[in-house]
């Protein structure tokens, strides 16, 4: 049965990077629609015990978009960096008032902020919610795209003017469009959980990258941080059966005694690393955002960042039509889009890739250029400020929203 209602912008997704797409939409004069799998009371995937280091341009957006007030927790403020690689000689210390600013960013719960953004899209004026929802199928189109979606085991379909794919790496509307995506596999598992040790968090987030993959530690409200541990895939079983002060000490063999003796641990998760980057971000009527249109490794906290650019991005050329040839889908408005994600993503892809395998590369040489470049960052001044920019979001043509400027 086809739906009457023709939406000017249908979000398929409902996690964190579609739902920050569809409050930046709030107050358009679009009829903007969502359809997301999850019942409104679990919360849409990614909604977890993630800890999420939120740049300072993702800051300022989510400030301007009404969310960061709704936060249960507000971000803890990282104001220094120190990096490192176990083995190599040289380390990298930003320190974010060399560079005339409070902080680089702040760390947030992924729970936390998922709420945040469920609050705020509630408050979103004419949205069409279709929640819970499953999407059956998509069809492309030059005219109207059609989505087959299942509720309550009746089959709707519902046509739109521009369909944006939000819906994950294994994303059903890429597929369906024939946009290639590449892989690679890094061998790795990611372990993510809470922990407390002797020295409170001051601002500071450590990272220290080794051959197994990164080992982290960022500042949480509350006197804990959210700790972060790359382990090579073979071993990730043999690390998934410790018990919590088994962990600890593993942790603390891995991480260092930065912040003192390790004195607790909380639950751990576990994420094997595996990334998706889609060949291109549009097709005609259709455009990917998010982890549809690339999935990170999470070495230097990337991803979300990354993907909430791309939302606002697009925000930003639906908003800057000409009312008289205000059609969402119209190729120029996706082409300009592309066009304005260009260098933030390439750029971004290269630094998050190129970091974790020049990182994990045992081989002597490497050994030796990762010293002298980590050396070479920390000392020369303009090299220092081109990774803190990077660490704040400023990369390429950046959403006026990231910048700080009102709506």
């Amino acid at each position: 049965m086809k739906d009457a209602r023709v939406h000017d912008i249908l979000v398929l997704g409902g996690g964190l990077v579609g739902s920050a797409l569809v409050c930046a939409l709030d107050g358009s004069g679009r009829d903007v629609a969502q359809v997301e799998a999850s019942q409104p009371a679990t919360g849409a995937p990614g909604f977890d015990e993630r800890k999420l280091a939120l740049a300072q341009a993702s800051l300022n957006a989510l400030s301007a978009l009404d969310v960061l007030p709704r936060l249960a927790t507000p971000p803890a403020p990282i104001r220094r960096i120190h990096v490192s690689r176990a083995g190599d000689f040289g380390s990298v210390r930003l320190d974010a008032a060399a560079f005339g600013h409070e902080h680089f960013g702040g760390v947030v719960l992924a729970r936390e902020l998922g709420a945040a953004l469920e609050a705020r899209v509630a408050q979103v004026s004419g949205l069409g919610r279709y929640r819970p929802a499953k999407v059956v199928a998509v069809r492309p189109s030059a005219d109207l795209p059609e989505v087959d979606i299942e509720r309550d085991g009746a089959l709707t379909t519902l046509r739109c003017r521009l369909l944006v794919a939000a819906d994950g790496s294994r994303s059903l509307a890429r597929a369906a469009h024939r946009i290639d995506a590449r892989e690679h596999d890094y061998g790795q598992t990611l372990f993510v959980c809470s922990l407390v040790a002797d020295r409170a968090p001051d601002g500071s987030a450590w990272e220290r990258f080794s051959e197994q993959g990164p080992v982290a530690l960022l500042p949480m409200h509350g006197g804990h941080y959210g700790a972060i541990c790359g382990v090579a895939s073979q071993d990730a079983g043999r690390v998934r059966a410790m018990g919590d002060d088994a962990y600890a000490d593993y942790f603390q063999q891995r991480f260092g005694w930065r912040a003192g003796r390790i004195r607790r641990v909380g639950t751990r998760s576990a994420h094997p690393l595996v990334a998706v980057i889609a060949e291109r971000l549009t097709a005609p009527r259709f455009v990917l955002v998010g982890n549809a249109a690339q999935t990170l490794h999470p070495i230097g906290a990337q991803g979300f960042n990354l993907g909430l650019r791309d939302a606002l991005t697009l925000a930003e050329a639906l908003a800057a039509q000409d009312p008289a040839r205000a059609d969402p889908g119209r190729a120029e408005v996706l082409q300009q889009h592309e066009a304005h994600r260009r260098e933030d993503r390439q750029r971004t892809l290269a630094f998050s890739d190129g970091l974790a395998r020049a990182t994990a590369n045992p081989a002597p040489a490497m050994h030796v250029l990762r010293s002298l470049g980590l050396a070479a960052l920390g000392s020369v001044p303009g090299l220092g400020a081109a990774l803190a920019a990077g660490a704040m979001g400023y990369r390429g043509q950046v959403p006026a929203l990231a910048r700080g400027a009102g709506r």
